[in-house]
């Protein structure tokens, strides 16, 4: 496909967290609640509320989903629904709750938290969640999560706090998830639009969604150039993920706002082939 096509039925409120796992593609509805499941095979959606805005979702190794939202980590079982807590680590904060997040290849989910006032406040953090279900704050001074992936070789993990206008990059230790040597890699504070969630591909290049600017950028994480520019049909463009059984098809969600009325795509999850491959996504090993 050259062109972005729209998928399954759901009309989001505001998609993210987009993510190829085991033939079916996974994304959260955050405002709506909802966690949906879209088999491409079928073309048919499993669709959970959980009652709560979730920012995230990631599949857990032993089965089940772990989801990351209003009030912390939970597990979902998506067939019936019904959630587990296991840990709200800003319970203490309740205008804040969690945004993106993804794991890490040695099974650890990481996810960022956001404040809810508008003009964002830098009180968030980012939350690294082990097997054995203890949480760890990695950093502070976060305003508003997103993007999060990690290179092949599994030692650089790369980030956007969207407000910065910036992906940076930590060294990153697999074995013990400690990062350090916090550098800015890309600067997109001349493009369209603000970073929101990020792909990465098989050569190491991060796919950006930018948000309010209706389009998906491509970047070349060793020196930050732009290698392509991939112009959305909607506006709102949130989060990237590959996916496929090739991993050749990028899965894009989207949001609706006061400037999309009137747009049937906007909240659409689209899809397109970029002519390039994507790396497999990790499951939560706890």
């Amino acid at each position: 496909m050259s062109e972005f096509e729209p998928i399954g039925d759901t009309k989001a409120q505001w998609g993210e967290g987009p993510i190829w796992w085991d033939g079916k593609f996974l994304w959260v509805d955050i405002e709506g609640h909802l966690v949906i499941e879209f088999d491409a095979v079928t073309g048919s959606e499993t669709i959970a509320n959980v009652g709560e805005r979730v920012g995230t979702v990631v599949p857990r190794a032993s089965g089940g989903l772990v989801i990351a939202g209003d009030s912390g980590f939970h597990f979902l079982d998506l067939t019936t629904g019904a959630t587990q807590a296991i840990t709200d680590p800003e319970s203490d904060l309740p205008d804040n709750r969690f945004n993106d997040g993804k794991c890490d290849p040695a099974g650890r989910f990481w996810a960022g938290t956001m404040h809810l006032s508008k003009p964002r406040q830098p009180v968030g953090a980012m939350w690294r969640l082990d097997a054995d279900h203890s949480v760890h704050r990695m950093f502070d001074d976060v305003t508003v999560s997103n993007g999060l992936v990690w290179n092949r070789a599994a030692d650089t993990m790369f980030y956007i706090d969207s407000p910065t206008d910036e992906v940076v990059a930590f060294d990153f230790d697999l074995t013990t998830g400690a990062i350090s040597g916090k550098r800015t890699v890309v600067d997109t504070a001349g493009f369209p639009g603000t970073p929101d969630g990020m792909a990465i591909d098989e050569d190491d290049n991060l796919w950006v969604a930018m948000c309010h600017g209706g389009r998906v950028m491509c970047f070349d994480s060793s020196n930050g150039k732009t290698l392509e520019i991939l112009e959305s049909p909607t506006l709102e463009v949130t989060a990237p993920a590959f996916g496929g059984d090739d991993l050749s098809d990028l899965y894009v969600t989207t949001g609706q706002s006061d400037k999309t009325v009137g747009d049937d795509l906007a909240g659409r999850t689209i899809v397109k082939q970029p002519g390039v491959k994507g790396v497999p996504a990790f499951a939560f090993a706890g």
